[in-house]
């Protein structure tokens, strides 16, 4: 939901997801000298209006503040940004807001009520019976939590039982729709699924539940070389030879390397109604580390594709096979999908061609673009997002930009990145391991914040596991990409994978773009404060950290063509014309993409034969210092029973002589007596 309001100098634009609600503010530079920031104060439904907590302070009023139990709030201690977000709201739920300019002495702060920006928002619901969206909590590491849990880091128990206070905190109503989704299920339906990674046990056990109540299920399930799924269904006691009407409930999909889908159809008898999709997969962390979303389809046409899909993967096939079947029921897209639509990509493809695609819509794009990034950018996307261009460009990643990606990206300043990152804390990220990890010295905010810690210290992804894009989501007529699909070549011609196209959708966009602009700023801060504390020189001692006493705050926000400038004009200054009028002009031919350079694939070979070669030299080398050792033992056995034989020997011989000698005196002494 949209809402836009005025008063005085002043104007607001409020847009409310689900669980996230931003609020953009704007007004003429003029007229905010002496603004000393903003106080927000909110009812839910017909409650009692309150004033929302604050946590900064002026140092003339609160020099020594309580970060745990200080009780701070905006009417004295006002929002000093343009933008603001109400990350505690509830889904389909009214708000009443009002935001009040705020000037004049910090001691004495003056609430300008005839400015006042009074407006109602509602929040959309999870579930609207077209789309399904939950996003979990996706912020491992935070304030929130670290007050809240006191940093308990859940135990398996925990994370196993889906009524735990800590699972329902960091889920966020993920893992209660999935399994809502399933529980649900009539003995007239039928469910047919696609798993990648499957282990966690409260899913497991709802699927079982349904396998020994006779409901037609059947599940194709990644082969993974650990056996990691294997243990996990035989833990649950999910029988994995089990069959209705003479079809196996479990189909073992043994290639490719990598069957990246988790999406689950739901048919009603035979007719497919419905799909679950999006980027959770299958695991404690999946639902309750890792930011990930899980979208529910409510779309007859797009369930009836997904069982092709799921029809062409159920035989195993291999790539040839597996890329033939998907050409025929997923073709390359027409530039500009029909209004309103909803467009299946599936993979295997032959081509990595939609990369093209997704770059064309980012040349496209007139407003905004939005990416998430789970591990390198596409090299396809490189010119979109870094030429100079008048509109912001966000793209969130799990991971610090290589040093290539930053070469490549740093040409224009409304290029803007955020990544992962704990709140004082540094640490290496090493083939997708958390390797080190050590506390940033004298960093700024020790005593603003709690001290919280990583809970989840294992996997690839602690982060960012989102795939999505969003092509002018502000604008009248969005685009959002979304699924199981990492933007590479790799997930587009080797895995399995899926992807949908959804035009138009101004609520979709709504709940992706707070979501999006929730965990970007989350990390955006964190990555600040943690690269500035790090350039620090040596014991320099931080800069205290409050509130502005005067307007100087703003001065960022009025700077031509900076970051935080454009930010604020973003919400207010929507281009008539957006993506659509480009990509109309584009051909709808699939592009010829060029074979992959000769020199990379030479290169790749040569590393993989060094590292073979390598290891074939570090064998040889272990095998000979293990003769080598082995020699030098049997040498040494040999050295000390030779010793010992010599010993006994010249023992033997010193006896025999003792012998003779003894004899010889006893013959003299006789010989004597004679």
């Amino acid at each position: 939901m949209r809402v836009t309001t005025s008063a005085g100098a002043f104007e607001a634009s409020a847009i409310a997801g689900t669980r996230a609600i931003m609020i953009a503010l704007n007004c003429d530079e003029a007229a905010c000298k002496g603004l000393l920031g903003f106080a927000f104060q909110r009812a839910r439904g017909a409650g009692r209006p309150e004033f929302l907590r604050s946590l900064k302070v002026f140092e003339a009023v609160e020099p020594n503040p309580d970060t745990e139990h200080g009780e701070y709030f905006t009417d004295k201690f006002p929002i000093q940004s343009f933008l603001w977000s109400d990350y505690t709201a509830e889904p389909g739920t009214t708000y009443h807001f009002e935001v009040i300019p705020v000037f004049g002495d910090p001691t004495a702060p003056e609430l300008r009520d005839a400015e006042k920006l009074a407006f109602t928002v509602t929040t959309e619901k999870e579930d609207d019976g077209q789309h399904g969206i939950w996003f979990n909590r996706g912020a491992i590491a935070s304030q929130a939590y670290a007050r809240k849990f006191k940093n308990h880091k859940p135990t398996e128990a925990e994370m196993d039982n889906p009524k735990d206070e800590h699972t329902v905190w960091l889920s966020r109503g993920l893992l209660e729709a999935c399994l809502d989704y399933i529980d649900t299920t009539k003995k007239s339906e039928a469910l047919r699924a696609c798993i990648y990674e499957f282990t966690y046990a409260p899913i497991i056990e709802a699927f079982k539940a349904k396998i020994d109540d006779g409901f037609d299920v059947r599940l194709i399930v990644h082969d993974d070389k650990k056996g990691k799924n294997r243990k996990a269904m035989k833990a649950a006691g999910l029988d994995v030879k089990a069959e209705h009407n003479g079809e196996p409930v479990v189909i073992w999909r043994t290639r490719p390397p990598i069957p990246h889908n988790k999406f689950i159809i739901k048919l009603d008898g035979d007719a497919p109604q419905e799909v679950w999709t999006g980027s959770t997969n299958i695991t404690p962390s999946g639902f309750l580390g890792q930011s990930n979303v899980g979208h529910l389809v409510h779309d007859s046409d797009v369930a009836e594709q997904y069982l092709k899909y799921w029809t062409i993967l159920s035989d195993n096939p291999t790539g040839k096979p597996a890329k033939e079947g998907v050409a025929e029921i997923s073709p390359y897209p027409p530039a500009l999908v029909k209004p309103g639509s909803q467009t299946c990509i599936f993979s295997p493809r032959q081509t990595a061609s939609m990369l093209n695609w997704y770059a064309d819509r980012m040349s496209d794009a007139t407003s905004s673009i939005m990416f998430t990034a789970a591990f390198n950018v596409a090299a396809d996307f490189i010119e979109p997002l870094a030429r100079d261009r008048d509109f912001l460009r966000f793209v969130l990643k799990e991971k610090p930009p290589t040093a290539d990606e930053r070469k490549a990206l740093k040409g224009d300043r409304d290029l803007q990145i955020s990544f992962g990152a704990v709140l004082g804390a540094e640490f290496k990220v090493v083939d997708g391991k958390l390797v080190a990890k050590r506390k940033v010295k004298e960093f700024p905010l020790d005593r603003w914040f709690l001290k919280e810690e990583l809970t989840r210290d294992e996997g690839n992804i602690f982060f960012i596991h989102t795939k999505y894009l969003l092509i002018d989501p502000l604008s009248d007529d969005p685009l959002i990409c979304t699924g199981s699909a990492n933007f590479s070549e790799g997930s587009l011609t080797t895995n399995d994978e899926n992807m949908i196209l959804i035009r138009g959708s101004t609520r979709v966009a709504d709940i992706y773009m707070t979501e999006f602009d929730r965990l970007f700023r989350h990390f955006y801060f964190r990555d600040v404060a943690n690269d500035v504390a790090s350039k620090r020189k040596k014991g320099e001692k931080p800069e205290k950290v409050f509130l502005d006493p005067d307007d100087r705050w703003m001065e960022s926000y009025f700077k031509p063509g900076g970051f935080k400038s454009r930010r604020r004009e973003m919400f207010f200054s929507i281009p008539a014309s957006n993506w659509t009028v480009n990509a109309a002009t584009h051909s709808d031919d699939e592009p010829v993409r060029p074979p992959k350079k000769k020199k990379a694939a030479k290169a790749v070979a040569k590393k993989a034969k060094t590292k073979t070669a390598k290891k074939k030299t570090t064998k040889k080398t272990a095998k000979a210092a293990s003769a080598k050792k082995a020699k030098a033992k049997t040498t040494k056995i040999k050295k000390v029973a030779k010793a010992k034989v010599k010993k006994a020997k010249t023992k033997t011989t010193k006896a025999k002589k003792a012998k003779t000698k003894k004899s010889k005196t006893k013959k003299s002494k006789a010989k004597s007596k004679r």
